[in-house]
């Protein structure tokens, strides 16, 4: 996976599941720094301060730089790392998740633990949803009204995003590519146009799509 190209939680939300008798809450929130995990933990503690368990992990940063862990009372190692586990196998970023759990009377014991966790984890991100982020550079593209009809039927026959055309005594052409395919599409819209258009680089944006595994 790209440095462009990297996944996250479509929206924030909460899934709750039952498993012997105890009841397992999960929390999901999008995140930029650790700063607002720690505040979207604290304020899940908080809200479920009579739960006997409210564990977490995240993961933030382009590269992961900021990962964490969190048991909150469950026997180390069966709940806060088998939560970020499953961040890890997600490859997801920038996501904070409190798993808060009411005891049901029934001790799972260290594999239920870590089984517990992980899958209402895992359930709830199915439930939240994941969504795919992608660095898009745009570009423009100029040409005379002659152009018209060729240029707009190749780029919507494309994998390229046609996000507008501006009419004028020109017409403009608005698009959206990955940014490692930027040099690749220019040298197509070059020759698409037989060099005649005129092609400029503008700003980058993020565009998110949903991601089915």
């Amino acid at each position: 996976m790209s440095a462009e190209q990297n996944y996250t939680i479509k929206q924030d939300g909460e899934y709750e599941v039952v498993i012997q008798k105890s009841k397992f809450i999960a929390h999901f929130k999008r995140v930029t720094s650790e700063e607002d995990a720690q505040t979207f933990i604290q304020a899940i503690k908080k809200a479920h301060w009579s739960a006997n368990h409210n564990c977490s992990a995240y993961i933030i940063g382009a590269r992961n730089e900021f990962q964490k862990a969190n048991d909150d009372g469950e026997p180390s190692g069966t709940a806060g790392l088998p939560m970020l586990e499953v961040l890890r196998k997600r490859e997801l970023k920038d996501t904070v998740v409190v798993v808060t759990r009411y005891f049901g009377g029934i001790k799972l014991g260290g594999g239920g633990l870590i089984r517990a966790y992980g899958g209402t984890v895992s359930a709830g991100l199915d439930a939240v949803g994941i969504v795919e982020r992608i660095a898009m550079q745009r570009l423009t593209l100029t040409v005379d009204y002659g152009w018209i009809g060729k240029v707009e039927n190749e780029l919507r026959q494309s994998s390229y995003l046609l996000d507008d055309i501006v009419y004028a005594d020109t017409v403009t052409f608005h698009i959206s590519v990955p940014v490692e395919e930027t040099e690749a599409a220019m040298a197509w819209l070059v020759d698409l146009t037989n060099g005649q258009g005129g092609l400029e680089t503008q700003d980058q944006r993020i565009i998110e799509r949903d991601f089915v595994r």
